[in-house]
């Protein structure tokens, strides 16, 4: 039972991660670029990219940097106590070696596994008393999923750093402003060049090797388009995205599915002894004529690190490559 339970909290949660990055791109776009009280800007406003001897310099300190808000934030030193407020953050400051300084993380903050040991405060809804009460010197946030929280916490005079990379490169270049600001360039920029490197073999491996069309749903009757990260990997890993011609994550359109007939069809494992997602496609009039259905081609690939903007995004692109191209990467 506990197994069970355990597989219907994962489905549950990267649903509602679904329907959350869904929502926002139905209803945040109207907002973008009008200011307002909260100082919001276009949400994907994100870093510049940087040279590698940008990278790796040691930053000086009193050092100011700009947010995906357009908001200047001003560290007179490095950080020394951290809260983060998504997982994508919370696995990129591991990632760069600066877990030892994170004090509190969100309840959806399962990697690395010394995340579960830390203050908790509050899932998609940030408990913001809980926030204040660590103190916090510097506050890792999503500019979109944490909106509300991030305009409240910077009332309390908290530094708030809040970000919305769209691509590959702007995780990239998140991760080394992030590496700057906590004085860990080289550290993240190691980070970074991985994530590079698994770039350049995928691009690689498929650039001679005709593109598939490719049909992905990452929850029950959701599929996600144009203009999301999701879409640009699945067009570096050499697919062609059926559901790219409308942007944002929407539910599915059965019968246009059917008439784009997607060579591969990529669902999640959220550790389901038969996935929700398959039993669904099942039950549609008129799947079972598409050639993914017909020729066994349900690939099956680990959620979190697709759909997650940090630097396991490079796990994912690979292990998304490896879907569409089996053949190319044996």
């Amino acid at each position: 039972m506990n197994g069970m339970n355990v597989s219907i909290t994962k489905k549950w949660l990267s649903a509602v991660l679904v329907l959350m990055l869904a929502l926002l791109a139905a209803c945040g776009g109207g907002n973008a670029g009008k200011g307002g009280e909260s100082g919001n800007v276009s949400p994907t406003a994100t870093v510049e990219p940087t040279s590698e001897a940008q990278a790796t310099a040691e930053p000086v300190y009193p050092l100011t940097v700009t947010d995906a808000t357009g908001t200047q934030i001003t560290f007179e030193q490095a950080p020394q106590s951290i809260v983060t407020l998504v997982p994508s953050e919370t696995e990129t400051i591991f990632a760069i070696g600066a877990g030892h300084l994170v004090v509190g993380v969100d309840e959806h903050s399962n990697y690395p596994e010394e995340a579960a040991s830390i203050a908790k405060v509050g899932d998609m809804a940030t408990n913001i008393e809980a926030v204040a009460a660590l103190n916090p010197d510097l506050v890792l946030a999503s500019s979109s999923m944490n909106g509300d929280a991030v305009a409240k916490l910077r009332e309390l005079n908290l530094n708030v750093y809040a970000t919305a990379p769209k691509t590959y490169d702007e995780v990239i270049a998140k991760i080394v402003e992030i590496g700057k600001i906590v004085n860990m360039p080289a550290e993240a920029s190691e980070v970074a060049d991985r994530m590079r490197q698994v770039k350049q073999q995928v691009e690689d491996a498929v650039k001679d090797a005709e593109k598939r069309k490719v049909y992905l749903e990452f929850s029950e009757g959701w599929t996600v388009g144009s203009g999301e990260f999701m879409d640009e990997l699945l067009t570096i890993a050499g697919g062609i995205n059926v559901a790219g011609g409308q942007s944002g994550w929407f539910e599915v359109n059965a019968e246009e599915i059917v008439q784009q007939n997607p060579q591969v069809i990529i669902y999640p494992d959220y550790g389901e002894e038969k996935s929700s997602i398959v039993a669904a496609i099942e039950k549609r009039p008129g799947w079972e004529t598409i050639d993914a259905v017909k020729n066994g081609r349900l690939v099956k690939v680990t959620n979190d690190p697709l759909v997650r903007v940090g630097p396991r995004l490079a796990d994912g692109l690979l292990e998304m490559a490896k879907a569409v191209h089996p053949e190319l990467f044996e």
